[in-house]
């Protein structure tokens, strides 16, 4: 329910944005094509239209009565993209106690728990597919493969290489660029998390993404950008996996966190390029040690 909600709030704030006075709206099944989302989803954002005085509702004639203001939207941080609550809840069922490699994914059951439509999760799937952790069936069904060593290996190569190039891009943007100070941002929340650390070591996974994908940003490259895209999920969400040693893992990360910030503000390459390495290595160790053997020997024939 959860995440039905927070799909209806980010699905309301974005057909509220474009929405003009006097214009007529289409019907509920137009509505929910457009946006992604299930029909019961789509009528519910009309009720809230129409509840808040935005539209007129008068069976089958839906008219905008005024522009949405600020106040009629919900806030940011109540909402989230329409692919991160696909991804999210992907994610979450593959890596799920009882998932194993043969099992089955279905598309549609996978929208109705979210409260989306097929296309946006069909879309999602067919995109992740690429990298061969899943694989598409017939009748709206894929099959988990699984995520083997020589997965996570071969993920961890590309990661590397993207980022000892995304890395040396950063240390040579302008001091007035506005990377620095997003870099800026998250040195401080590493410094918030340690003056926490013993009861909030857990929230390192979700600072971890948020710092690696802004030093992809400085690429520049819509390839790295694309591939990193699901790159950073596996490595973001492996932490799910195994929680064994996770504050002893989390607390030397964030150690290779600040001298790889430290590093990046110094614009030394070879600096840059030392604790870039370093830190990855230790990556690919933790990512690997988080495989459980079951995962990993029971995919070695598939």
């Amino acid at each position: 329910m959860a995440r039905q909600n927070t799909l209806f709030k980010e699905a309301f704030n974005r057909y509220a944005a474009v929405l003009k006075p006097d214009a007529a709206l289409p019907s509920e099944p137009e509505i929910a094509a457009q946006l992604g989302i299930s029909r019961s989803t789509a009528r519910a954002i009309l009720l809230r239209l129409s509840d808040a005085g935005i539209i007129r509702w008068n069976k089958r004639q839906k008219i905008v009565l005024r522009q949405p203001t600020d106040a009629d939207l919900f806030p940011e941080e109540e909402t989230n993209s329409l692919h991160d609550i696909i991804e999210r809840s992907f994610m979450l069922r593959i890596m799920s106690d009882d998932a194993e490699p043969g099992m089955q994914i279905n598309e549609l059951e996978l929208a109705r728990e979210i409260g989306t439509g097929t296309t946006s999760v069909r879309e999602f799937l067919i995109r992740f597919s690429r990298f061969g952790l899943i694989e598409k069936r017939p009748n709206s069904h894929w099959i988990l493969k699984g995520f083997t060593r020589e997965f996570a290996l071969e993920l961890a190569d590309v990661r590397e290489m993207f980022e000892l190039h995304s890395a040396s891009e950063f240390g040579r943007l302008p001091a007035n660029h506005v990377a620095w100070s997003h870099l800026a941002e998250i040195e401080q929340e590493h410094h918030e998390l340690l003056s926490k650390f013993d009861a909030h070591y857990r929230e390192f996974s979700q600072l971890d993404e948020k710092f690696h994908l802004l030093i992809h940003r400085a690429s520049k490259n819509r390839f790295i950008a694309d591939f990193y895209d699901v790159i950073s999920v596996v490595f973001h969400y492996h932490y799910q996996w195994n929680k064994a040693f996770a504050r002893e893992r989390n607390s030397r990360a964030i150690a290779e966190h600040m001298d790889y910030i430290a590093a990046l503000k110094s614009g030394d390459p070879q600096r840059i390029d030392e604790t870039c390495r370093r830190h990855l290595t230790s990556a690919r160790q933790t990512l690997l040690q988080s495989i459980p053997e079951t995962i990993s020997e029971g995919t070695e024939n598939l």
